[in-house]
């Protein structure tokens, strides 16, 4: 996502400020991440081992957040708002279903509401939108990029851009939380997602992730991940981590086997190609250091980690074994889509864009096209997981349901509406109007979806008893 509106004249400021400051490379803060001894996979930021009390285990709910700026935290935060307000009804009581959300994936600005709902529960819709959603948090930022008083630390090769919006979203928001502290909540298991930008791979705020590095994520800020995630590339500066692998007796399942599917070539493509994304974090020798920018460049839309994960449980049994999924019979994904398409009048004018127009366009563009792909993508692997669980003579439920639900502007039937909100700047700060409006098409949009409709029927029908507890 790129977190800035090229219509006022002060995003513009902010590039150019942020240029003569610290150049157009910037410059970059080495993560204080801890190396590991040894990863233990029973305690640390695992979605296997955290705790989600009252929650079915019938039911697997996965919302993903897109990128784009406050117009994507006000969209995903109307949609938890929906959520809240939906009564489903089990064999033990009314439920919130909310409370039967399993994790969340996000990106850059969706990331903002994912980690504060991670991190606050239910207090996030006290805190979120006045901290956040209704402060102009790019003036802000552009102000300590302006202060003569910070300019020595930007200076620094060990600070950047980046570490200017970290100190800000933990001081208006996360106020000093780590992952430890994440762990330690009950509820939604939250990835925040970024890019690798030397390989373009999405690399996720997990310990998954972390232990392929031997990194110990529980030190590390939750705003630091928030500033990775939506470190827009040449706007605000990579987040650059510590890569300490072969330091620690890491948990990688299959690892030989999956070097050699690599060598055998005995897997499609698609999953030879993100084996080789993973075993090339193994190798600090040739990247002791990673460098990670905005999670809408490898994935606007928050999908992929949760269809790696798939991929993996597929494809792993060292891996599958983590997860008892076997009593899961229906799966819905609820993808909070962000996309805008402001409108331009370039051909009408003999003058070409400018250069800060172009860029900022140069990065939208392909993010859009590349995210329809995506959710193809998301369609064919749900389809292939449904039809092997259904196969599967390890499963104790009926046949597994799924339920692609996906809010989007585009679905707004009135013209003038959907014109509304798709003109909506990708910037971090709307008017508070606008954020109202936000909030209540997203949930409004997830409430009349046809899939959400169905999803919710389907606790009505006859199945096999639900059982409650923690999953």
């Amino acid at each position: 996502m790129v977190p800035w509106n090229i219509r006022p004249t002060l995003p513009a400021l902010a590039a150019i400020a942020a240029t003569l400051l610290v150049g157009t490379t910037g410059c970059v803060h080495r993560s204080p991440t801890a190396p590991l001894e040894k990863a233990d996979t029973s305690q640390g930021y695992y979605f296997h081992t955290h705790v989600r009390p009252n929650n079915s285990s019938d039911t697997l709910l996965i919302l993903c957040f897109s990128g784009g700026g406050t117009r994507a935290a006000a969209l995903s935060y109307g949609v938890l708002e929906e959520l809240r307000r939906t009564q489903i009804h089990l064999e033990d009581g009314p439920r919130r279903l909310l409370d039967e959300v399993d994790a969340i994936s996000s990106v850059s600005g969706g990331s903002v509401t994912a980690a504060a709902y991670a991190l606050y529960g239910d207090e996030v819709f006290e805190r979120l939108e006045p901290a956040f959603l209704q402060s102009n948090i790019q003036r802000q930022l552009l102000g300590r990029i302006l202060n003569p008083f910070r300019w020595n630390k930007l200076w620094s090769k060990t600070y950047g851009r980046s570490d200017l919006a970290a100190e800000l979203y933990d001081e208006v928001l996360f106020h000093g939380a780590t992952f430890a502290d994440l762990a330690k909540r009950p509820g939604a298991f939250t990835v925040i997602n970024a890019t690798d930008i030397s390989t373009g791979a999405r690399f996720s705020f997990t310990q998954y992730q972390f232990d392929l590095i031997c990194g110990d994520l529980s030190q590390l800020s939750v705003s630091k991940a928030v500033a990775a995630s939506s470190a827009v590339p040449g706007l605000l500066s990579p987040i650059t981590l510590n890569n300490y692998s072969g330091r620690c007796d890491a948990w990688i399942p299959n690892l030989e086997a999956a070097r050699s599917h690599l060598v055998n070539d005995k897997l499609p493509s698609r999953s030879r190609f993100h084996l080789s994304e993973i075993t090339s974090y193994m190798d600090s020798t040739n990247r002791p250091y990673l460098h990670l920018v905005d999670g809408g460049v490898s994935d606007n839309l928050g999908i992929r980690a949760v269809l790696d994960g798939l991929l993996a449980i597929e494809t792993n049994a060292d891996i599958r074994n983590l997860f008892d999924l076997a009593s899961v019979r229906r799966v819905a994904f609820v993808v909070v889509n962000a996309y805008s398409s402001p409108e331009k009048d370039w051909d009408r004018h003999e003058q070409p864009p400018g250069t800060l127009e172009l860029a900022i366009s140069g990065a939208a563009i392909p993010m859009d096209r590349y995210s329809i792909e995506t959710q193809e993508l998301m369609r064919e692997q749900l389809t292939r997981w449904r039809d092997s669980q259904r196969g599967s003579t390890n499963r104790t439920s009926p046949a597994l349901e799924f339920f692609p639900i996906e809010v989007s502007f585009s679905d707004i039937p009135d013209a003038e509406e959907r014109r509304f909100f798709y003109n909506q700047p990708t910037s971090f700060v709307l008017p508070d109007a606008a954020v109202t409006k936000l909030r209540s098409i997203g949930g409004r949009l997830l409430r009349e979806s046809k899939a959400f409709q169905e999803f919710l029927a389907d606790f009505q029908r006859p199945h096999a008893a639900s059982s409650t507890g923690s999953k």
